[in-house]
C-alpha cells in the first residue's frame, strides 16, 4: 500500500486560547464569580417561600430557560484545567486550580438541587397539566424525565446526606485500591516495571512464553492487593445496596439504565441474547488458537497479535483517508476536520507529560477537542477516525436545545465505531491477503471484547451484587472463582484459565462503575446495524444523520425508533451478533486461502 510518509511541517497541537490566554488570565476568576452568582441568583429567584415555578407554567419555563443559559457557560473555567493538565501533567497551575475550581462549582451547583427534587414531587394531577401546557412543549420530555426520577429521590436533606457520605462510603475505597495498585510494581527481565506499564505490555509480547510468564507475575501482585480489594469490594457494594432500597431499584443495575434513559426490558434482553451468543465467542477463540499456533490459550492471550500490518499511516496521509471517505458521506465532516486543524482542536503526537490514550471532549458552546497519541500505525489510523466519530456526533448534537444536548452514554460508541468502521473500509482492499488477515483478526478480537466480554462483566458483576446482598459478604477467593466462571463462559473451551488469574478482580476498573459495560455492547451493535442498512442503501444516511443530530432529545430506543431500527426485539441483537459471526467466517476462508497459496509455494 502506498503510503505518504511526508509529515506536515508542524502537526497540529490544542490551542487552548480558544478557552483562555493562560492560567493567569484574569477572565478565568470573572467566569467563576460569574458562574457562582448566577448560581446564586437562581435559587434566590425561584426556591421562595411561595415557589411559583411549581404552579404556574410560565414561570417554570422561564426558570428552565434560566438554567439552560447557567449550564451553557458553566464548564469552560474547569475544561480549561483539565485540558492544559492532560498535554501537561507537571503544570501545577493546573492541578492546583482543578482541587480548588472543583470545590467552588460543586458549592454552587449544590444550590440548584432543591429545583428537580421539588419540581419532582408535584401532584400527580399539576405534572400532567404541565406536560400538557402548550407554555412547556420544548420541554416536555425534560419535565417527563424529572417526574420519572422523582420516584427514586429522596428528600433535599436526604439527598445532601448521600452526596457526603459517597466520598467515604465509595470513592475513598476505589481510590485507596487504585493507589494500592499504584504503588505496586512487576519484577520483568532484570526491571521493575509500574504495574500499569506491565499490563499495558501484556497483550503486545511476541510469544505465548513470556506472555503467560508476565501474566503469571501480574496475577502474584494483584493477590497481594486482594485482602484490600476484598473488603473495598464489599464496601462499595454494599453501599450501593443500601443506596438501590433507600431509592426503591429493584436490581442492582436498574440506576444506571436509568440514567442512560434506556428501557430496562431492552437491556434485558441485550443481555440474554448476547449470552446465548457466546458460542460465536468459542468459534473465534477456537480460529484464533489455530492462527497462533497454539493447542490452547491461556488468559494473557485474549488480546494477543497474530501478525502486523507494515502499512505506515502518517497523521497528514490518515487525514486525507478520512476526509476523502468521510467526504463521500457529506462535505461537512471534512469541513469539521479541517477546522479542527486551524483552530488547533486536535493534538497529535505523544509527548512527555502529555496523557495517554484518545478522547473526544465537546461541550455545547465551547469547541470541540480531540487528543491522539499518533504514533504511524493502523491502529492510529483507526482511532483518528473513531475520535472524529465522537467529535460528529457532538457537533450534530448541538442542533438541539441545551437541554437535550447530551447523548446517552448508550449510544457514545455508535457514532464513533461507525465512522471507525467506514474509515477501515477505505483502506482495507489496499491491503495484501496477509495483512487483511491480520486486520479482519483484529477487528473481530475488538468486537468480541466489546460486546461478549462486556456482557459477561455484567453477568459478573450481576452475581457480586446477588451474592453480597444474599451472603451478606464475598472472600476474594469467591470473587476470584465468579470472575473466572463468568470469563470461561465467554472465552469457551479454547482457554484454560488459572485460579489466580481471577484476581484480575482486583485493578478492574469496570465492576466499580456500576453496570455501565452494557453500553458498549448496545453500541456497537446499533453501529453495525446502521453500518448494514448503509452498505445496502445509500440513502439511509440521512437517517443516519437524523440520530447523529438527535443529541439526548429522547430515549436512545425511541430515537432508534424514529429511523427505522427496532432494538425492542431480540432478533435485532441477534442480527448484530450475525454480523460478527459472517466476519468469523470471512476470516475464516481468508485463513484456508492463504494456507493453500502457502502450500502450492511450497510444493
Amino acid at each position: 500500500m502506498k503510503t505518504n510518509k511526508k509529515p506536515l511541517k508542524k502537526l497540529p497541537t490544542w490551542n487552548l486560547s480558544l478557552l483562555y490566554s493562560s492560567t493567569t488570565d484574569p477572565q478565568i476568576e470573572k467566569d467563576v464569580k460569574a458562574i457562582e452568582r448566577a448560581h446564586e441568583a437562581f435559587a434566590k429567584k425561584y426556591d421562595t417561600i411561595e415557589k411559583e415555578f411549581l404552579k404556574d407554567p410560565k414561570v417554570l419555563a422561564s426558570a428552565i430557560r434560566d438554567m439552560e443559559k447557567m449550564r451553557a457557560s458553566s464548564e469552560k473555567p474547569a475544561l480549561y484545567f483539565y485540558y492544559l493538565r492532560d498535554i501537561e501533567a507537571e503544570n501545577k497551575d493546573a492541578i492546583s486550580n482543578i482541587a480548588l475550581l472543583e470545590n467552588r462549582l460543586t458549592k454552587a451547583d449544590n444550590k440548584l438541587t432543591f429545583f428537580p427534587i421539588r419540581l419532582g414531587k408535584v401532584p400527580v394531577e399539576k405534572q400532567s397539566e404541565f406536560l400538557s401546557d402548550t407554555n412547556l412543549l420544548e420541554y416536555k420530555i425534560f419535565l417527563e424525565r424529572i417526574f420519572d426520577d422523582a420516584k427514586h429521590n429522596l428528600s433535599i436533606e436526604e439527598e445532601k446526606i448521600m452526596s457526603l457520605k459517597s466520598q467515604p462510603a465509595y470513592e475513598m475505597w476505589v481510590a485507596g485500591n487504585q493507589k494500592l495498585l499504584n504503588m505496586r510494581t512487576v519484577q520483568w527481565k532484570g526491571k521493575k516495571l509500574p504495574i500499569a506499564q506491565a499490563f499495558n505490555m501484556l497483550a503486545g509480547l511476541p510469544s505465548a512464553k513470556e506472555r503467560n510468564h508476565l501474566n503469571a507475575e501480574i496475577s502474584a501482585v494483584l493477590k497481594t492487593v486482594a485482602p484490600f480489594s476484598e473488603a473495598e469490594i464489599n464496601a462499595i457494594f454494599t453501599n450501593k445496596r443500601i443506596n438501590d432500597e433507600l431509592r426503591g431499584y429493584k436490581t442492582p443495575y436498574e440506576s444506571t439504565v436509568r440514567v442512560y434513559r434506556n428501557d430496562p426490558a431492552v437491556v434485558e434482553s441485550l443481555v440474554r441474547t448476547v449470552t446465548a451468543g457466546f458460542p460465536i465467542a468459542h468459534r473465534f477463540h477456537k480460529l484464533k488458537a489455530k492462527l497462533l499456533k497454539l493447542k490452547s490459550l491461556a488468559y494473557s492471550d485474549r488480546a494477543a497479535k497474530i501478525g502486523l500490518v507494515k502499512a505506515t499511516f502518517s497523521f497528514d496521509h490518515s487525514i486525507e483517508i478520512v476526509k476523502k471517505s468521510f467526504g463521500k458521506l457529506d462535505a461537512k465532516y471534512p469541513a469539521f476536520i479541517n477546522e479542527y486543524i486551524q483552530n488547533g482542536q486536535i493534538d497529535v503526537m505523544p509527548r512527555v507529560g502529555k496523557t495517554g490514550g484518545a478522547y473526544c471532549s465537546g461541550s455545547y458552546s465551547l469547541p470541540t477537542f480531540v487528543l491522539l497519541n499518533h504514533v504511524d500505525d493502523l491502529q492510529s489510523f483507526t482511532t483518528i477516525a473513531h475520535e472524529l466519530g465522537h467529535a460528529f456526533h457532538t457537533e450534530l448534537s448541538k442542533s438541539q436545545k441545551l437541554i437535550y444536548f447530551n447523548y446517552s452514554m448508550a449510544l457514545a460508541e455508535t457514532a464513533s465505531t461507525l465512522f471507525e468502521s467506514i474509515a477501515l473500509d477505505a483502506v482495507y482492499d489496499s491491503l495484501s491477503d496477509t495483512e487483511k488477515i491480520v486486520i479482519l483478526h483484529d477487528k473481530i478480537n475488538d468486537s468480541v471484547s466489546t460486546v461478549f466480554r462486556q456482557i459477561a462483566c455484567f453477568n459478573f458483576e450481576k452475581e457480586l451484587h446477588e451474592t453480597i446482598k444474599t451472603k451478606g459478604f464475598m472472600s476474594s477467593d469467591e470473587i476470584a472463582d465468579a470472575h473466572n466462571r463468568n470469563m470461561q463462559a465467554y472465552l469457551g473451551p479454547a482457554f484454560k484459565l488459572t485460579r489466580d488469574e481471577g484476581y484480575f478482580f482486583v485493578h478492574w476498573g469496570h465492576i466499580r462503575r456500576f453496570f455501565y459495560v452494557y453500553s458498549y455492547a448496545y453500541g456497537l451493535l446499533v453501529s453495525n446495524a446502521l453500518l448494514r442498512r448503509y452498505r445496502a442503501d445509500a440513502s439511509f444516511w440521512p437517517k443516519i444523520e437524523q440520530f447523529l443530530s438527535s443529541g439526548g432529545k429522547d430515549s436512545p430506543e425511541n430515537i432508534l425508533s424514529s429511523i427505522g431500527i427496532d432494538v425492542s426485539k431480540p432478533d435485532f441483537w441477534r442480527e448484530g451478533l450475525k454480523e460478527i459471526e459472517e466476519d468469523i467466517k470471512k476470516l475464516e476462508q481468508l485463513t484456508s486461502k492463504t494456507k493453500k497459496i502457502s502450500a502450492k509455494k511450497r510444493y
